[in-house]
């Protein structure tokens, strides 16, 4: 008496569609971001090109889940979040990978090698991009504590824009204006991407503020 004839069901089910879990779609697209941010740091501290390689490859990756999670969110009947703030997250978090490969693959048609500064703000990409994983892992259970990881993704993007100055300030010296033109062009795909980054923590931080 409890079960629902099949053919009920099947008509509550296309008026009201279960909501996917865009908790978990976030969660995962987060995840992806933080593994690429993290072979980024790799590839500044060894200039491996294999390691640029699977940067190229994560981008690719990251493409398909983009599109999968927009798709999910163009085709939901409701949503457990503002459906800008989800488009907005799935975008940006996308952006920051896109801005990975584009370092790495600038890096080697310019023929440049990693150096201290690149290395020094991909580090805090990376620190932020993990807070980011964490903080919208937390949102479905508890939405409240994820405000502290919107807020350490923030100041790593801080840290980033602080580094990107002192590497500009030191490129400019000297007569070497080839090399300055072909760094400078490096430093601000890094800094997109901490930007990007910041834009993620916006985000989080708006779905918190709505969730509590």
């Amino acid at each position: 008496m409890n079960d629902q004839p099949p053919i009920f069901r099947r008509l509550f089910e296309r008026v009201f569609p279960k909501m996917p879990n865009f908790f978990a779609l976030l969660t995962e697209q987060c995840e992806h971001v933080a593994h690429t941010t993290g072979l980024l740091v790799e590839f500044m501290e060894s200039g491996e090109a294999a390691t640029g390689d699977q940067i190229r490859q994560d981008e690719h990756t990251a493409d398909h889940i983009k599109i999968r999670n927009l798709h999910t969110l163009n085709e939901a009947f409701s949503t457990p979040i503002d459906r800008e703030d989800l488009y907005r997250a799935i975008i940006d978090l996308d952006e920051i990978v896109n801005y990975c490969k584009s370092t790495v693959s600038e890096m080697g048609v310019l023929g440049l090698a990693p150096d201290k500064h690149c290395l020094e703000m991909a580090m805090h990409i990376k620190l932020g991009t993990d807070a980011l994983a964490l903080g919208f892992a937390r949102l479905a259970k508890e939405p409240a504590s994820a405000s502290a990881d919107a807020d350490a993704a923030r100041k790593a993007e801080r840290k980033v824009e602080k580094a990107y100055r002192r590497a500009i300030a030191e490129l400019f010296q000297g007569d070497d204006y080839i090399n300055m033109f072909k760094r400078r062009e490096i430093y601000r795909h890094l800094s997109n991407a901490a930007d990007r980054m910041a834009n993620c923590a916006n985000t989080l931080h708006d779905i918190v503020v709505k969730m509590t």
